[in-house]
């Protein structure tokens, strides 16, 4: 029977309803199988690789493959590039995704265009001549918002691949497979595990080629994720529906909260998901002073876990410069929102 995302995400994956079987999918340790199978070989496969990738793709909407990271995952993407394609991505997203694709065009290996994701027409415009289209949305760490349907359509009509990072909004909250993405990327690091204690990547495609191509990347360069981070992975990713809806519910009213402090400039809020973004006064100080100064919130790089996380992002020197200096993003977690709020506002008070 038809079930929710909320229902499919605790369900999908599971092991056969046989006596006396387990509930969930066990760890396999094993680099060896006996050979006449489908596996042959520990970096061609594995159980608990499969029922995670099951659940995300189920999820999605298509066929998902783990990576021992999402650089492993975006670099897999990549990979399908032709020398010398021409990349349309934004100017503003993920510092990882973004010097791996400013690396290529050091090499001569790609033309890079950039532009803002909320730029529909002039990413459109961009995509004449692109192999590929690459949109994160909301961005990170300015939460922007991409029109990914229009977009899809514009980049299909020049013959361009559309890939959308899908870290931030989960397949909870947006399929970009079903809005005429062709690729799907996520950090499974971040909130689809939700516990700070996993690095691993994925990538879900529409159609069957660009899977087993992707496949084929992963075998011959290694990029392969252990067993023990796909159990935890595929443990964390259950309760992706009750951590989301607490974490969304705080964010958004610690943004209608922040709105009205003395000492923040703006709140960069999309209406959706754990992550929200505040320029302080004060600058790049003032924000710096913010984050030396709380005791709840957890000063850290990450995001996504049940812990609530902070960290002034032009800290890191190829940050975009779109980002200002007293830009903090904040990762919220699932503690009380009252007291998670008595720490931030007593942090902001006493830095401004």
């Amino acid at each position: 029977m038809p079930e929710s995302p909320a229902t499919r995400v605790v369900t999908a994956g599971r092991p056969a309803r046989t006596a006396d079987a387990a509930l969930s999918e066990p760890v396999t340790f094993a680099s060896t199988y006996h050979a006449g199978g489908d596996v042959g070989y520990g970096r061609y496969g594995n159980p608990t690789w499969t029922a995670l990738e099951t659940v995300l793709g189920d999820l999605e909407g298509g066929r998902a493959l783990t990576f021992g990271s999402g650089l492993a995952a975006s670099s897999a993407v990549f990979s399908l590039l032709p020398e010398g394609a021409v990349v349309v991505a934004p100017d503003c997203a993920y510092l990882g995704v973004l010097d791996q694709l400013r690396e290529r065009a050091a090499q001569g290996r790609l033309t890079l265009r950039q532009l803002p994701v909320t730029d529909t027409d002039g990413i459109a415009a961009a995509a004449k001549g692109a192999a590929m289209v690459w949109l994160e949305t909301p961005t990170n760490p300015n939460l922007d918002v991409a029109d990914v349907a229009a977009v899809a359509r514009a980049a299909r009509a020049a013959g361009a691949l559309t890939v959308v990072d899908n870290t931030f909004a989960t397949p909870l909250r947006q399929r970009p497979l079903e809005q005429g993405a062709d690729i799907v990327v996520h950090s499974v690091t971040k909130l689809l595990s939700g516990h700070s204690d996993v690095v691993l990547g994925a990538v879900v495609t529409a159609d069957d080629d660009a899977n087993g191509r992707l496949d084929a990347h992963r075998r011959l360069h290694g990029a392969i994720p252990g067993p023990m981070e796909a159990y935890l992975a595929l443990r964390g990713l259950r309760t992706l529906a009750v951590r989301l809806e607490k974490a969304e519910a705080t964010a958004t009213e610690l943004a209608s909260r922040l709105r009205a402090h003395r000492a923040v400039d703006v709140v960069r809020y999309p209406g959706f998901g754990t992550m929200c973004s505040i320029e302080v006064t004060g600058g790049a100080a003032g924000a710096d002073a913010v984050v030396d100064a709380v005791e709840l919130w957890v000063h850290s790089t990450s995001l996504g876990g049940v812990e609530s996380s902070l960290e002034r992002r032009r800290r890191w020197p190829t940050e975009s410069p779109t980002v200002d200096e007293s830009l903090i993003r904040l990762s919220v977690g699932i503690e009380d929102v009252d007291d998670l709020w008595a720490d931030l506002s007593r942090a902001l008070t006493t830095a401004s």
